[in-house]
């Protein structure tokens, strides 16, 4: 392994983990509790974390959302532009559970949202939890298969949509009993199917702004996502109330927080990452956020980063690739508002981070975690040296393993899955109606993640690629992301995607999709260039010895490469569940 360290000097950030060692060793949950706020005989809720508690501070009238429309141009930047204050997000949110309060709608009940990135998708999902019932995000791009798999499996009995969303509910509402209501947002309401449409503005415009927020045990049903598998249906991943402690400390301890900061998360809430560190940590440390509806556009990201002074960037490692592709654009912009830049979604190869370097003067960070985890668990902290390539160190009060099999620790430097003591606060709860694969992810008291990873003699855990994607070459074990992080190191290559192909003499060998830059031709000469490329860096066994040039490649949309998609093609398999896959 190379590493290639950059030291904190180097960082243009305020750290708040002073001594990550120290506080990790005095660190506990319960003096976390002391951060958020609480109701008497330990009742709490998620929603008023985020918002609500801050009507009754200085934040009161200060801007919590900053929300920018597709049609937004820096030509005419009032166009599509509105701004929230705490107070207004907590009234409009206590309009909303009122409507759900009137609707009889109770603790426990699921309600789902169909909707792009605008206000009403933040302020219906605040009301939501306020009301005591369990919020669950769907993205604007599924059709009808993906809607159906999750609004038939959680039992949804409300459904918040718009006007054009909603045809796509007509070709599958016979498949949805319990399905009662589907509130439009933009007021097209229609009869005639067997749920009720309710016009969210005329019912927000009625309902009063005084709720009483539901106090809820902490342990309570919060919120849901579906994520899927490399088989199967997607599974329901449920969340409790308690799991604003990991998002609010590590808003604070990863990235970085401030009460001056402007701050965006590119995600989008159908992702847990657009839920997690836009509704919930960033807001409960009062954080001034961005938030843009359209669809990714270096020019157009850019000049919202010039426009609004962002300080604090959270994106995704494909979103740092395709801005890397668009070459010196940013030279354009004044981005000097930036002071901490962080990324997930997928690992971060080190040549994004020498680019963020080159473009920003910034690294960008990278941080580990899943849906299943409800909080980052992993992360480079701005406190501490980055190794390029590595997720990281875990957070104060979680405990990282690498086990074997069969659930023991492994030595440091060696390969193994990586797990979890389980019980962190912001753990998922279950795997709605699954409680056979909810027990699957536990063994010998750690939460197994699916993940292959190494720990190194400072304590930074490297990753190495999911367990069923490991790729086994002449008896050697090689990781699709090692290969991927070479691969793009070439001048030539801009992305790429790795698995491994059935072979009769290897066992498996390594083939990799790849897309070229602009100016590039693919051909023979330019394919053997590559393989000796990354046979240099890596291995003489660790390099693809089938290379197929493409257009594109399959990702889910929080943006991960879909290697079981590529797989599934190759092998002429049955590819399963694409609900989740971009352009698919």
């Amino acid at each position: 392994m190379r590493e290639e360290v950059i030291e904190n000097k180097k960082l243009k950030t305020e750290p708040n983990l002073r001594d990550y060692k120290k506080i990790c060793e005095t660190f506990s949950w319960k003096l976390a509790e002391k951060e958020v706020a609480w109701f008497p005989n330990k009742k709490i809720n998620i929603a008023y974390n985020a918002v609500d508690k801050h009507v009754k501070t200085w934040r009161k009238n200060k801007v919590a959302l900053r929300w920018i429309g597709k049609n937004w141009s820096p030509d005419n930047p009032k166009k599509e532009t509105r701004d929230y204050t705490f107070l207004e997000l907590s009234l409009l949110s206590n309009r909303f559970a009122n409507i759900l309060k009137k609707l009889k709608i109770k603790k426990g009940d699921k309600c789902f949202l169909f909707l792009p990135r605008v206000p009403e998708l933040y302020t219906s999902f605040l009301g939501i939890v306020k009301a005591g019932a369990v919020a669950g995000t769907m993205f604007a791009a599924f059709g009808p298969c993906g809607l159906k798999d999750r609004l038939q499996n959680s039992g949804a009995k409300i459904l918040i949509t718009n006007g054009e969303l909603k045809k796509r509910i007509y070709k599958i509402e016979n498949d949805l009993p319990d399905l009662k209501y589907v509130i439009i947002t933009d007021g097209k309401t229609e009869s005639g199917h067997r749920f009720a449409e309710i016009d969210y503005r005329k019912e927000m415009n009625e309902a009063s702004e005084k709720f009483n927020v539901k106090k809820m045990k902490p342990d309570d049903h919060a919120f849901m996502l579906y994520t899927s598998g490399s088989t199967g249906k997607p599974k329901g991943v449920i969340h409790s109330h308690k799991a604003i402690l990991v998002e609010h400390m590590t808003s604070k301890w990863v990235l970085d927080i401030k009460d001056g900061d402007v701050y965006w998360c590119t995600a989008d809430p159908g992702w847990v990452t657009g839920v997690a560190y836009t509704i919930f940590g960033p807001w409960s440390n009062g954080a001034t956020e961005v938030v843009y509806e359209g669809r990714f556009d270096p020019e157009i990201w850019y000049s919202i980063i010039e426009k609004y002074k962002v300080s604090v960037w959270y994106t995704a490692p494909t979103a740092i690739r395709m801005l890397k592709k668009a070459g010196d654009v940013y030279k354009k912009y004044d981005l000097s508002s930036l002071r901490h830049l962080c990324s997930v979604g997928e690992p971060l190869n080190p040549e994004p981070i020498r680019w963020g370097l080159r473009a920003f003067g910034l690294p960008f960070h990278d941080n580990w975690w899943q849906t299943e985890t409800g909080g980052i668990l992993i992360a480079n902290y701005p406190c501490l040296p980055i190794k390029l390539g590595s997720m990281g160190k875990p957070i104060p009060g979680v405990t990282v393993g690498i086990v074997d099999d069969n659930g023991n620790e492994m030595p440091t430097g060696k390969v193994g899955n990586l797990a979890i003591r389980p019980n962190w606060p912001s753990m998922m709860k279950e795997i709605w109606k699954r409680p056979k694969k909810y027990k699957s992810y536990f063994k010998k008291n750690w939460f197994i993640t699916g993940d292959l990873a190494m720990k190194d003699k400072d304590d930074y855990i490297w990753f190495i690629g999911r367990a069923d994607d490991l790729i086994n070459t002449s008896g050697e074990r090689v990781g699709p992301f090692e290969v991927e992080s070479a691969l793009i190191e070439h001048p030539a290559v801009i992305e790429s995607g790795v698995i491994g192909k059935p072979d009769p003499l290897r066992g498996e060998i390594i083939k990799a999709f790849v897309i070229l830059k602009e100016n590039y031709k693919a051909d023979k000469k330019l394919e053997n260039d590559i393989k000796l490329f990354v046979k240099r860096r890596l291995a003489g066994h660790a390099y693809p010895r089938e290379i197929e040039f493409v257009k594109a490649l399959p990702k889910t949309k929080s943006g991960k490469i879909a290697r079981r998609i590529l797989k599934a093609k190759e092998l002429g398999l049955k590819i399963g569940d694409v609900s989740t896959i971009e352009n698919y």
